[in-house]
């Protein structure tokens, strides 16, 4: 379960963004809750219409002469990409420019083996064959002594990249980054692809119509895959993308749009997000990158299907081992809870595979809300992703436990790591450690919705409103809703039980609301119930008619208090890591025998989500913490199983009694009543 927080607009803010932007109330809220105070601030952050001069970023000329240069004097380039979805992008823009514009060009993608950026193999290859000139795209800027090496080699390099400088430049003609501490360009978000699109530009004089017209689609996908800030030129170059793609001759976009389900519809954030990306992303994952640099090089229809169709079948392998992983990983806690008990989750398997783990990583943190580190051991080395959110630091984290890694690196969110050999249990320790020295209260992943939604706004013109503020992404999310006190008349499944639709009146508003991957006997309200939902809204069209509709991010019974949840879940974690708690907490979270049969008997045969159960039981006698508690007694027992993929409680059947005093939870719970 998460946090939900509701913020509450400045109704002046409101006022002025409705009168000045000519929006609606829904889009005029969603604007005031991101910040937005003004149309003039809307204006520069979601209007921008063009993208700025590409020479207003620092080495931009000196890298275009230098390529320049290199072209009229037959210098052999190489174009020096990175295999996620941005690199591949904007290897294939800066070499298919070259290639035009007859150059002597080739290109490198580094396999997922090798690592991230320029190393000192990959360098040598490219020697051997001849170039004078290597160009990097979405990489470079932290490659110091690989940049001392090319020049040794007798080799020149341009590197263009977007992300963040350390202390010291790399050795280049010329170095292309916005991020440079001496640059002064105006707009600093752009990913590997973007660049790229701009030093095509300034390859052309600085005019951007044919690299918008040739590129632009690629850049868009980029931009969208890589998760930059969707705001000023971004917005700009995402918009004029997918135009492009919605309408595109190019045949490997044709050909993934086909694979994609997504033919002769319009494409959008999300359909680039989730089909696009991921299968170019799944060439460097369960491939070679070089396929869907190929892909996206191939100029034959029937050619471009063919290698399309081989990227759709790697990204379902791409699934099919996130899945296998993440089955692995609920078994590991079925069997052994405490390994999600604590601060941080701190999870080992044997030869996981290194591309997906960063993804599972996520998902861990989606499903229990806590920051996630996930390593495989594969040859004897343990290497692992992290995955994190609010304050807690997974970079801050990794450095305090140094000492037992090879290596890491990262940023506040994310990072990567390799444990030193036999130091993994001391790794777990010291995050711990961490977590509680840094963070006394661990943060709680939230829900934020932007706004109230009122039964008045929830209409069709005021949602139409919204699509106003596309395309939505990163700084730039679709808005979320809240909606109080919604009454449920009606519930029915959806797709066999897979999903559920609500009819819930608001007010005298009448909407259908969905609920995806819950069946209607895994929802905690029951029609009749009065409950109050995270949204998002949309229209509803069927045969001609339009209707307001409802998609369900979270629900809850009107009455549930959060905070009291929250409190209760942490103490009860607390006291099974053995953390010293205050003296009257005992007391409050001992259920009695009459609270453990309550609870065991309210079990369904077919089981049911442990949150749910709790809020059906609605017994004010049975706070949150003591429910946890009876809950692991009767799994300590073998009277239920607790299923982590599915959040679900389940009676077990037994031929026996069970001493319910004997449960370890109680017998520690009680040997500290004193």
């Amino acid at each position: 379960m998460k946090k939900w927080t509701v913020g509450v607009p400045d109704k002046k803010a409101v006022s002025a963004l409705m009168l000045g932007c000519g929006v609606t109330s829904l889009a005029a809220s969603a604007l005031a809750a991101k910040g937005y105070s003004s149309p003039e601030s809307v204006a520069e952050s979601l209007n921008t219409d063009e993208l700025s001069d590409p020479f207003l970023i620092k080495d931009m000329q000196k890298a275009a002469d230098t390529i320049n240069s290199a072209i009229e004097n037959g210098e052999r380039i190489c174009i020096y990409g990175d295999y996620d979805c941005d690199g591949v992008m904007s290897t294939v823009i800066l070499y298919s420019y070259l290639m035009e514009a007859g150059a002597d060009v080739t290109y490198y993608i580094p396999e997922r083996s090798e690592g991230y950026g320029l190393n000192m193999k990959a360098v040598d290859r490219i020697s051997d064959d001849g170039v004078s000139l290597i160009v990097t795209v979405d990489n470079g800027i932290s490659a110091i002594p690989e940049a001392e090496y090319i020049y040794a080699m007798g080799m020149k390099l341009v590197v263009t990249d977007h992300h963040q400088q350390g202390e010291q430049l790399p050795k280049a003609e010329a170095v292309v980054d916005p991020h440079r501490h001496d640059c002064f360009s105006t707009f600093k978000h752009m990913c590997g692809a973007g660049i790229a699109l701009k030093l095509v530009a300034a390859l052309d004089g600085g005019d951007y119509t044919m690299a918008l017209e040739q590129f632009g689609d690629l850049a868009a996908i980029a931009t969208v895959a890589d998760i930059v800030s969707l705001t000023g030129e971004n917005r700009f170059l995402a918009a004029y993308g997918m135009e492009l793609i919605s309408n595109t001759d190019r045949p490997a976009l044709i050909a993934l749009k086909e694979v994609c389900g997504l033919t002769d519809k319009a494409v959008n954030t999300q359909s680039i997000g989730f089909g696009i990306a991921p299968r170019i992303n799944a060439a460097g994952r369960f491939g070679s990158p070089k396929k869907a640099a190929e892909l996206f090089l191939c100029e034959d229809c029937d050619e471009a299907l063919t290698a399309a169709r081989e990227l759709d079948k790697l990204n379902n392998m791409r699934k099919d081992a996130e899945n296998a992983i993440v089955s692995d990983i609920f078994s590991m806690i079925d069997e052994k809870p405490d390994l999600v008990r604590g601060r941080v989750i701190f999870l080992c398997g044997k030869d996981w595979h290194h591309g997906v783990i960063g993804i599972v990583a996520s998902r861990i943190v989606e499903r229990f809300g806590k920051p996630c580190f996930i390593a495989s051991e594969t040859d004897g080395e343990i290497r692992g992703s992290a995955r994190s959110f609010g304050e807690f630091s997974v970079f801050g984290a990794l450095t305090a436990c140094s000492e037992v890694l090879e290596k890491f690196g990262g940023h506040p969110a994310a990072g990567g790591f390799t444990i030193k050999e036999g130091m993994a249990e001391k790794f777990r320790q010291l995050l711990e450690k961490y977590a509680l020295e840094n963070h006394i209260t661990m943060p709680v992943m939230e829900l934020k919705a932007d706004a109230p939604l009122t039964p008045q706004e929830l209409n069709v013109q005021n949602i139409q409103g919204l699509d106003l503020l596309e395309p939505f992404g990163a700084d730039n999310e679709k808005p979320l809703f809240y909606i109080e006190n919604a009454q449920v008349t009606d519930i029915m499944p959806l797709s066999d039980g897979a999903h559920s639709k609500l009819r819930v009146k608001v007010g005298f508003t009448q909407a259908d609301a969905l609920v995806f991957r819950k069946s209607p006997d895994e929802l905690i309200v029951s029609k009749g119930d009065v409950c109050d939902m995270i949204v998002t809204a949309e229209v509803n069209e069927y045969r001609g008619n339009v209707s307001p509709g409802i998609i369900v991010s979270d629900l809850r019974p009107h009455s549930f208090e959060q905070s009291k949840y929250f409190a209760a879940l942490s103490a009860f974690e607390a006291f099974l890591r053995g953390e010293e708690l205050p003296k009257n907490y005992y007391s409050h979270m001992n259920p009695t025998r009459d609270d453990v049969v309550k609870i065991y008997k309210a079990i369904p045969e077919q089981g049911i989500c442990t949150d749910t159960l709790y809020i059906k039981l609605n017994d004010p006698k049975i706070n949150y913490c003591k429910f946890c508690v009876a809950a692991e007694a009767l799994r300590q027992l073998g009277l239920v199983t607790v299923s982590s993929a599915e959040s679900k409680i389940k009676r077990v059947k037994v031929t026996q009694k069970a001493d319910l005093d004997s449960a370890p939870v109680l017998v520690s719970l009680r040997s500290r009543l004193g």
